[in-house]
């Protein structure tokens, strides 16, 4: 990089920022690499545009195109890593560290791609039912919706992961179709603007889904109101600060907090220095510290070992963490780049100062610490550091002072249960480590400790192969801790897009509760006409297309037959006796023959639009059914979802959920239960000759 770039912010739908303002130096030798822009930024316009132009955008499409979209954007930033891996070099990251940020940034948006393509609806309301009777005729019913907030997510993230994390904030919001407004930390903001002139190269967003902001926040939270979402990550001293700003306050703006924790990892006393675990253990601790440097949110603070296998830990730690060399990551052998900035580098040396009075150094930085490199005596590296704390239970700044970089404390315990204890001290974690071989151990430990950890991961020999370790949140899994460490969500599925949508109980009659949600509610009106349903290509269904069978009475014979292809003689369906001694008093009928003849009842043998079953929903046996009793079958479409898919032979397909009701002769419902089923549309007409 021959020039230092002059970067912008964006903002409006056009990039802002041509006066060179703060110098932002790389963290390998010093040089600058950027300047964040002097110009002052309009913040009414953008939240202006926000809720104009990008709730207006987002909202012309619906789940699964947005869903789609995200898809398409994560290929087209894979396709162009490579430039990010380049920039991200200058924060001191090694290629490995990086991997995290950049592929990890693109990952998230895949599965929220993926996680939205299957689990959220074709349009813009979410049914969150069943819905239920509140009335003694049925036609009064209620259910809960989750829909857009029409709002804008204000998103202001820390600088040890300038890409992963404004993606992992941004993937369940734009799901949601609520636009952002990003603020990376300006330390690291180079690496955020590159990736986000990527998103723009790309045309896939909306216009106003996505706007970013370089430098100061200015009065941008005293524009939001409470449509909105203000979400952080960093310091639990700024979430502190920023969570009772005036404003926020006054509007009841939901506020996410993800803030810095101290991590703990125990070595359960079952553990021995022979045992595989103990290896684990030390790993973990070594790999959590040196892995970007330590800067992580989630990394190992306090390792918690029992005291009498503390030499054996401190002498295997040491070892390990003598091998790594630190130094520019562009050199060949080099295991662990700098910190982001020499702010950050002055601010880690103060808090291990203070872990050190009272405790002792046992790695750290000797008098002839030098990394690889050329220049690298003016970049912000740190030697990773390992203290110990003798008597953690009296010493309150091993639990209290967080150093954010390659910094750990070793801290002894006499029994299993001062472990715990000790692992309570952090006050509010976002993730902790338990290593055991022992299941009874995991489960007294962990039904204890997830009251104030948001994530615990069970490490032994047998998930160590497969694990994603320690300090690695997930799509799917909820990231976020209570109490120090911000008493917020993140991730956790399709969860973390339903943050951004607003819940609402509605009430009326079942035919207008199906218009509502887009889904057939129990007692709403139906279609019944001479098509069957499933003769219908996948446009023409409506929901409440509806088919209600003729009848079939259930014989001796039924059963008889149905036990000898599926080898179920469960002694209700052919011991006479012990039947009769039974609740029902009677011989019933086999659950799986109850559906087996409901299918023959309402489905459409010839060949047709239907192209497979997936799945059941929702089965319930209701009552039983006897010998004699007569059964027929409700077949209505409940929901469909286009998933935007094209089969094999170039037509289009879509999702349809069946709602089945089996009643007897009464009029009782006997079963019930959802059917999934893949449907073709249309087939586009042979083009003229």
């Amino acid at each position: 990089m021959s020039q230092p770039l002059q970067l912008q912010s964006y903002i409006a739908g056009r990039f802002v920022g041509a006066r060179a303002g703060a110098a932002l130096a790389s963290a390998i030798d010093g040089r600058v690499v950027a300047h964040a822009h002097a110009d002052e930024l309009d913040f009414g316009e953008a939240v202006d545009h926000a809720r104009r132009a990008g709730v207006q955008s987002l909202l012309a499409l619906d789940f699964q195109q947005r869903a789609a979209r995200l898809k398409a954007l994560a290929r087209f930033l894979m396709e162009r890593k490579e430039a990010l891996y380049a920039i991200s070099a200058h924060t001191g990251a090694t290629r490995a560290d990086s991997w995290i940020d950049v592929e990890g940034g693109a990952g998230t948006l895949f599965a929220y791609a993926s996680m939205g393509s299957n689990e959220l609806p074709s349009g813009n309301v979410v049914h969150e039912g069943p819905a239920m009777a509140l009335g003694k005729k049925g036609q009064f019913a209620g259910t809960h919706i989750l829909v857009p907030r029409r709002g804008v997510a204000v998103h202001i993230n820390a600088f040890n992961f300038p890409i992963w994390g404004a993606l992992e904030k941004f993937a369940p919001s734009f799901l949601a179709g609520m636009p952002c407004i990003v603020k990376p930390a300006t330390a690291t903001s180079y690496v955020t603007e590159a990736m986000v002139r990527l998103v723009v190269e790309s045309g896939l967003l909306p216009e106003g889904a996505l706007q970013l902001v370089v430098g100061s926040t200015g009065d941008l939270l005293d524009r939001v109101d409470g449509r909105d979402v203000v979400t952080f990550t960093g310091s639990a001293d700024t979430a502190a600060k920023l969570r009772v700003r005036p404003n926020l306050i006054a509007h009841s703006v939901p506020f996410n907090a993800e803030a810095d924790s101290l991590n703990c990892a125990v070595l359960a006393d079952d553990v021995t220095p022979d045992d595989v675990e103990f290896d684990l253990f030390v790993k973990e601790v070594a790999r959590e510290m040196t892995a970007k440097a330590g800067q992580k949110c989630t990394a190992i603070r306090r390792a918690i070992v029992p005291r009498r296998h503390l030499d054996a830990v401190t002498e295997r730690l040491k070892a390990r963490l003598a091998k790594v060399v630190v130094g520019d990551p562009s050199i060949e052998g080099v295991t662990m780049g700098a910190l982001a900035s020499h702010e950050q580098q002055r601010d880690v040396a103060e808090r291990v100062a203070q872990l050190a009075r009272g405790n002792t150094v046992l790695v750290g930085a000797d008098a002839g610490f030098a990394p690889r490199g050329t220049g690298t005596a003016q970049g912000a590296f740190f030697a990773p550091t390992l203290l110990l704390c003798e008597r953690p239970d009296m010493n309150s700044a091993a639990h209290d002072v967080e150093a954010f970089g390659p910094v750990s404390t070793l801290m002894p315990y006499d029994d299993f249960d001062q472990a715990l204890a000790l692992a309570e001290r952090g006050r509010g974690s976002l993730v902790g480590t338990l290593v055991t071989r022992d299941p009874h151990r995991a489960a007294q430990a962990v039904s204890r400790l997830a009251a104030l950890h948001g994530r615990i991961l069970v490490l032994d020999r047998d998930a160590a192969p497969e694990s994603t370790g320690h300090g690695s949140p997930l799509p799917s899994l909820k990231h976020g801790g209570p109490g120090r460490a911000g008493g917020g969500e993140e991730l956790g599925g399709i969860r973390a897009v339903k943050h951004y949508l607003q819940r609402a109980a509605v009430q009326g009659s079942p035919t207008m509760l199906a218009a509502i949600t887009g889904e057939h509610v129990k007692g709403a009106a139906v279609h019944e006409s001479g098509v069957h349903p499933f003769r219908h290509a996948f446009e023409d269904l409506t929901v409440g297309d509806s088919l209600l069978t003729h009848r079939r009475t259930v014989t001796d014979a039924d059963i008889v037959a149905f036990g000898g292809i599926s080898g179920d003689f469960f002694y209700m369906h052919f011991d006479e006796i012990a039947a009769k001694a039974s609740p029902f008093g009677k011989r019933i009928a086999h659950g799986y023959f109850v559906l087996s003849a409901a299918a023959g009842l309402f489905v459409s043998p010839g060949e047709g639009p239907v192209l497979a079953n997936y799945g059941l929903d929702t089965l319930r046996f209701v009552k039983p059914v006897g010998i004699g009793d007569t059964i027929r079958a409700r077949l209505t479409c409940k929901r469909k979802i286009d998933r935007n898919k094209v089969g094999a032979d170039g037509r289009g397909q879509g999702v349809v959920a069946w709602d089945v009701e089996v009643t007897n002769q009464d009029g009782e419902v006997v079963a019930s239960y959802d059917i999934l089923t893949l449907v073709a549309k249309r087939a586009e007409p042979a083009p003229a000759a």
